[in-house]
């Protein structure tokens, strides 16, 4: 049922970094997910993980990728990229078809950018390639919020600008129990990572990607901003843009036919 998902961890500049693996296939799939990573690894969700993305199971080995366990002071985008790289060279992955979600759309373009022969076909879900006024917002206050220990109002605001209003009416009355759990002992890897993210600034090497690339989005994206996904489609060469229409931050869960889109880019070379 869960085909085969198993939680391991790899060596990467002398810290643990957590993925989950499943699937039936040949070929690598990687995913590389947001900046929730900072509150939470991959550690723990197996079962969830192979769930959510059992489309891709029969055709790839899936991997899902956190960032490593201990990082630094000013840890970058372009560093995770490296140390992604390096995860992949461990478990003798020489290439890959590769799909980042949010922060992690910011480390597939410098994967794309910086090792190209790493990435055979690349998805760029729900990102963005450079700063605007609204990721700057929204993550700030997201660092405040998590240097002043408030993992409750944190927790909260991320829903709200994540997903559209029919699904916060199923969300809201849980907002009780899930603003009390998963808290994490510190908010250091956190803020690192959210900070790491207001710096990034990958929109003028965009032209370097050469491989097929899939943007994906909302045109009603409230933390990367209504354009983002536009722009980055505009500065890859060979790409191919979706917007999804009155969806935002969360297309990737509310939109049913997202990963459907995704496989059929990914595996059919002719889509």
């Amino acid at each position: 049922m869960f085909y085969g998902a198993k939680e391991e961890k790899t060596r990467v500049g002398g810290a643990d970094m957590d993925y989950v693996t499943f699937g039936r296939g040949q070929k690598a799939f990687i995913i590389i997910p947001g900046l929730g990573d900072g509150l939470k690894t991959v550690r723990g969700t197996k079962v969830l993980l192979s769930r959510m993305y059992r489309l891709f199971a029969k055709e790839y080995k899936v991997y899902v990728f956190s960032r490593k366990n201990s990082i630094e002071e000013g840890y970058s985008i372009r560093d995770m990229a490296e140390d992604q790289k390096i995860a992949m060279e461990n478990l003798g992955i020489k290439n890959a078809h590769i799909m980042g979600v949010s922060q992690g759309g910011m480390i597939s373009q410098y994967l794309a950018i910086d090792y190209p022969e790493m990435v055979d076909k690349l998805v760029i879900g729900v990102s963005i390639s450079k700063q605007n006024d609204t990721i700057q917002k929204v993550i700030r206050n997201w660092i405040t919020l998590a240097e002043n220990n408030d993992y409750r109002n944190l927790i909260i605001d991320t829903m709200e600008k994540t997903f559209t209003e029919d699904k916060l009416k199923k969300y809201r009355i849980f907002y009780p129990i899930i603003t009390r759990v998963g808290k994490p002992k510190d908010f250091k890897r956190f803020i690192v990572q959210a900070n790491a993210c207001l710096n990034h600034n990958a929109y003028d090497e965009l032209d370097k990607i050469k491989c097929s690339t899939l943007v994906i989005g909302g045109d009603s994206d409230k933390v990367v901003g209504e354009n983002a996904s536009r722009e980055m489609a505009e500065r890859i060469n060979d790409s191919k843009l979706i917007l999804y229409r009155g969806l935002g931050h969360g297309a990737y869960e509310e939109a049913e036919d997202f990963n459907q889109i995704v496989l059929k880019f990914l595996y059919l070379r002719n889509c």
